[in-house]
């Protein structure tokens, strides 16, 4: 049914009557915002202008409260012995040279609150969307990681959310035949009625094939292709991430986008055809906000303006308005800009892949954004107001008073076992204990070696994929935080994330090149929370410095709590390094008997913010481990250059030496005899940072401890693999299959 005319010229109207109330702040507007629009374009807005600046001036959108923090990331170079980026912050994802004419491009973005709402829908298309903006870079897509974090596992909310989340990434994922090869799964009572759903894609193209998102040329076309808009999603992602949730869940539900992967895997390939035949001169991925963010970022970042007619937009609800086709966020739609010699051709490209394309618009030679409706023109703005110079929000921010008390508190103090019995008894209940138990339940419903180059996957370190299969040329990508450590000293948390991904990566021997971020935390409108922003920010960027890395791109996730209770502060941090040939990787679990077990690195009494700390006491508070970033870079530069010397590597973190034993000695069925020095129980439970565990051939060693002085690392003999158990020489020995059983019982248990 055709849609009736504006009575009057929609912005000429609004010069005349501007008295007139608007529901500014019922689409989340502030009034100093709502004065600002008004102060830009000199006069009100239409409704329709009004419901792309809500949108796009949103948290989600705009980085209005954490930009004054994220450019120090800006300063960091760009270009290291190490690897060039081709496409950094501000793009879509960023995009990392990894040689051989080869580049990977790389991001971790949230999709938190919608995922509370709609777990299955709201986690599916959250990979959906960071899909689309690795395929926006002219990438394809070869594997999606899921970092995730729950309440308590026996809390009947985490029963609800966790199942549909899980089938929603798997669902979606294995739909369009992408691998997921890693993440992580986190139970914490903070994050109860707040789970966190971050999604994390890897893309691999060419360096001749790399787009960027913007709108040049006057007379090109705009071409909209892809599903239709409907009205799943209006408001969606940018409205739901900018609000603190009630104690009874979120104050405002707008829907919930709905995610069809089937129509994905066409766009992808459809996409990739495009490209191919060098029928796109400029991309967006329609994500976030919807047609207002894809055409106010195109034209923003082009050199001059575009004309859009919306009601050439295809829609399968013919009902909607203006205002709602612009702030719908519906699913797998691209942007494209088109050569006009060129829409033929790429309209019969999307015809082969049943892809509807429509030309809604041209790029002009102005420097307006301008959409009629039915010949009305109902936006006339400039696109850099609406894309890019939204408010920017000094929030304050400073150190709350209880910090002191609670770093006073340490783990140290409290009472811990002291003879053999009580640590085997400590080690069984750690191994089964939520946050360290296996993730099978989990892992089991994602394909992980799907189109058949993973390399690396759950539950090893890292996830690696093979790039090249005449060379071997592949990349590793791990995610981690510990939002523990973090809510001890926001500063060293995140860069105690960012150092256990590192390390990660590094001990499948693939050399860290880049990070990604996705930052998630409580709102910004409490002193304390930007605090811990704001220290979580700068320790990355001190972090990347010294270890010669950039941050290339990411997600900023705010107003993360329910009621007045923040979730912990999740800084994110995904590391992705190269690896010259992936036949040559280090596996994490122990392989054959009779080889020797070192471990690498300083252990210290470090209990505060522990798993055992944790889970036996119920207790936080005290300071996070000491983390020393040049002997960070010494033991990562040893584990890559050990590749093919050590037989399997594998980090040390939550659960410390223990936990780390005990996956080794599980992974291939193999035990192992090793003697502790000092405290057994700080040798066995201390999280101490910057240290690894690697098994030996006997012939090697000698070799391999020379490289080790080398590089500065110290090395410690604890004994070595074989027998059917794990034994700590003069405290216990427990049958693998013993510990096997405890440590996968857990999830079953509680999820069925």
């Amino acid at each position: 049914m055709p849609q009736p005319r504006l009575a009057l010229d929609a912005v000429a109207l609004a010069a005349t009557d501007p008295d007139r109330e608007q529901p500014w702040a019922d689409l989340g507007l502030k009034e100093d915002e709502y004065l600002r629009i008004r102060e830009i374009l000199g006069r009100r807005p239409t409704s329709a202008e009004l419901a792309m600046y809500s949108v796009m001036w949103s948290e989600h959108c705009s980085y209005k409260s954490s930009k004054v923090h994220l450019k120090q990331f800006s300063e960091l170079p760009q270009e290291t012995p190490l690897g060039k980026t081709l496409a950094g912050i501000g793009e879509n994802a960023g995009v990392i040279d990894i040689g051989q004419g080869y580049a990977v491009t790389f991001k971790v973005e949230s999709h938190n609150h919608p995922s509370y709402v709609e777990p299955y829908q709201g986690a599916a298309t959250g990979v959906g969307g960071i899909v689309r903006d690795i395929l926006a870079m002219g990438a394809r897509p070869v594997a999606v990681m899921d970092p995730l974090r729950f309440g308590p596992l026996d809390a009947p909310d985490t029963h609800r959310v966790l199942p549909g989340i899980v089938a929603g990434v798997g669902g979606y994922g294995n739909c369009l035949g992408l691998p997921n090869i890693g993440g992580e799964a986190v139970f914490d009572a903070t994050y109860a009625g707040n789970p966190l759903v971050n999604a994390l894609c890897v893309g691999v193209l060419r360096h001749e094939d790399l787009h960027l998102a913007k709108a040049s040329g006057a007379g090109n076309k705009v071409v909209l292709y892809g599903a239709r808009t409907g009205g799943d999603g209006i408001g969606g992602v940018s409205v739901l991430a900018s609000e603190t949730f009630s104690d009874g869940g979120p104050t405002k539900r707008p829907s919930v986008q709905v995610g069809d992967p089937f129509m994905e895997k066409l766009l992808i390939e459809c996409t990739l055809e495009l490209f191919a035949a060098g029928v796109v001169a400029g991309i967006q991925d329609l994500g976030g906000a919807g047609l207002s963010c894809a055409t106010s970022e195109l034209a923003s970042a082009g050199d001059g303006g575009m004309a859009v007619e919306l009601d050439r937009v295809p829609l399968r609800d013919s009902s909607l308005s203006p205002e709602e086709i612009l702030m719908s966020e519906s699913q797998e739609r691209m942007m494209a800009v088109v050569e006009p010699a060129d829409v033929d051709a790429f309209m019969a490209i999307c015809a082969k892949w049943d892809v509807e394309a429509v030309v809604v618009g041209e790029v002009t030679d102005g420097d307006r954004l301008e959409i009629t409706w039915h010949g009305e023109v109902v936006v006339d703005v400039p696109p850099r107001s609406v894309a890019h110079d939204g408010p920017t929000y000094h929030r304050p921010f400073e150190r709350p008073d209880w910090q002191d008390t609670l770093q006073a508190d340490v783990a140290e103090r409290l009472p811990r076992p002291a003879t053999g019995a009580e640590l085997r008894d400590t080690l069984l209940r750690l191994v089964a204990s939520p946050n360290l138990c296996d993730r099978s339940w989990i892992t089991d419903q994602y394909d992980r070696y799907v189109q058949g180059n993973t390399v690396l996957a759950q539950p090893s370190d890292s996830g690696m994929v093979r790039v090249d299969e005449d060379s071997g040329l592949g990349v590793a990508v791990s995610t981690d935080c510990n939002g523990r450590f973090a809510l001890l000293d926001p500063y060293a948390g995140a860069q105690l994330a960012l150092a256990e991904s590192y390390r990660n990566v590094a001990t499948g021997g693939a050399r860290p090149l880049a990070i990604s971020d996705c930052l998630n935390f409580g709102s910004p409108e409490d002193p304390a929370v930007m605090w811990q922003f704001a220290e979580a920010c700068r320790g990355l960027k001190d972090a990347c410095r010294v270890l010669g890395i950039p941050v290339t791109g990411g997600n900023v996730s705010l107003y993360n709590q329910t009621g007045e209770t923040a979730i912990l502060p999740t800084p994110v941090v995904a590391v992705l390094g190269v690896v010259d040939d992936v036949r040559r990787r280090t596996p994490t679990g122990f392989v054959a008997e009779d080889e020797h077990v070192l471990l690498l690195g300083t252990t210290r009494e470090e209990l505060s913010g522990s798993e055992w700390a944790s889970v036996v006491h119920g207790h936080l508070g005290g300071v996070p481990p000491q983390l020393d970033l040049a002997a960070e870079q010494s033991l990562g530069a040893l584990l890559v250059a050990a590749c093919g010397l050590v037989t399997s590597a594998h980090d040390l973190s939550d659960g410390g030496l223990a936990q780390a034993l005990a996956e080794s000695c599980l992974r291939n069925g193999v035990g192992a005899h090793v003697a502790v020095e000092g405290d057994p129980f700080v040798a066995l439970f201390s999280e101490s940072a910057t240290r690894a565990l690697v098994s030996v051939a006997r012939e090697s060693v000698a070799d391999f401890e020379a490289l080790a002085a080398d590089h500065g690392v110290p090395t410690s003999r604890l004994g070595t693999t074989g027998g059917a158990d794990l034994r700590v020489e003069g405290q216990f020995a427990v049958p693998l299959d013993e510990l096997r059983a405890a440590w996968t019982a857990t999830l079953p248990a509680a999820l069925g």
